[in-house]
């Protein structure tokens, strides 16, 4: 499985419907929706072709495919009538992976809505229809893993988080062995790195694209506790020191860069919601990271950018995806890669 700052041919997507899921937040969650698609696919002026990669957008329906060409109308998307639930396509469509000859093919894994938690109908199909529009070769894997549980380096390193690799509500006849095995066969990686436990009230049981992200090679976004009331600062702190004790698959001892937390957000109701600046998604042309109208807001921005110079990195509104649906945009977006050259952005060596 390639890095996500190696060359993409498109990014994969889906248009949120649902009024009665987003409810309050239904609105500013398109919004926020339409500024990520147009980021990732940096429309010409003129054209409104992509210049960034290909967004591929999900419908269900007519209706959908209408209100969301209106609303992307300024940019040339892909439209494709597959049937979906909710947005969460880095956990629901497939991954994707890589030969040496650079032949792109898909992995299709089982998915049982976050052990069980959101079963929310069609979404145990997307995989296979995206993998079917897409006409790669597919190989169907018979147990379950979201994307999101998982980050790779493209160089032989896995980082994933025990509290939900190990869940009971996953695989609970799989070892830990088993599962490193299967990781290491599906997504050719030869090193997996386990943190412990992700974020407080994380729906996804500490998926680690909040908790840390690679930016280069032997190189780790995380981060610290943005005060000594951060409610996740126990976590963040272990997730940087194991980090930091550890060696990736080619022996390099791991890198850390930090950004502070976003702190505390809240939902309508007061609980606390899984929010993360590492939830952001890394395009061809540019780098989107998740904002939370709080006072970390910009230096946050500011430090994962100085870790992709060749790209513009940009600060999108996601309050009202983590509020009202616990997630934000890489979350939402899951990246076909190229079998062509090195992208025309490049991540920081």
């Amino acid at each position: 499985m390639p890095a996500e700052w190696e060359a993409h041919d498109a990014c994969w997507l889906a248009w949120p419907h649902s009024e009665a899921l987003w409810g309050e937040e239904f609105a500013e969650t398109q919004a926020s929706f339409v500024r990520l698609c147009t980021a990732i696919g940096d429309p010409g002026p003129a054209s409104r072709q992509p210049r960034g990669e290909t967004v591929e957008v999900l419908v269900n329906n007519a209706i959908d495919e209408a209100a969301a060409a209106s609303a992307l109308a300024h940019l040339a998307v892909r439209f494709r009538r597959v049937r979906y639930g909710d947005i969460w396509l880095r956990d629901t469509a497939p991954l994707f992976v890589r030969d040496a000859a650079r032949h792109v093919a898909a992995v299709r894994f089982s998915f049982n809505g976050w052990g069980g938690k959101y079963l929310f109908k069609h979404d145990d199909r997307v995989a296979t229809r995206i993998a079917e529009q897409t006409g790669v070769t597919t190989f169907t894997i018979p147990w379950v893993l979201e994307g999101g549980s998982i980050e790779v380096d493209g160089q032989g390193t896995c980082l994933t988080t025990q509290e939900c690799l190990l869940n009971p509500n996953r695989n609970p006849g799989m070892s830990r062995a088993a599962i490193e095995t299967g990781l290491c066969d599906t997504l050719g990686v030869e090193r997996i790195l386990w943190l412990d436990r992700g974020l407080l009230n994380d729906h996804t049981d500490g998926h680690v694209d909040t908790l840390a992200r690679f930016v280069a090679p032997g190189v780790v976004a995380c981060m610290a506790p943005a005060s000594a009331e951060d409610p996740n600062g126990p976590v963040l702190d272990a997730v940087a020191r194991d980090l930091a004790s550890w060696c990736d698959a080619r022996g390099r001892r791991l890198e850390l860069v930090q950004v502070p937390s976003p702190g505390t957000v809240c939902d309508r109701e007061g609980r606390i919601v899984a929010a993360s600046y590492v939830n952001f998604y890394i395009g061809n042309h540019a780098v989107i990271v998740p904002t939370y109208d709080v006072p970390n807001d910009d230096g946050a921005v500011e430090i994962i950018g100085s870790c992709f110079p060749d790209r513009r990195t940009i600060g999108v509104p996601a309050r009202a995806l983590v509020v009202s649906g616990g997630g934000a945009f890489h979350c939402i977006t899951q990246q076909q890669p190229a079998a062509s050259d090195s992208a025309p952005g490049g991540a920081a060596a």
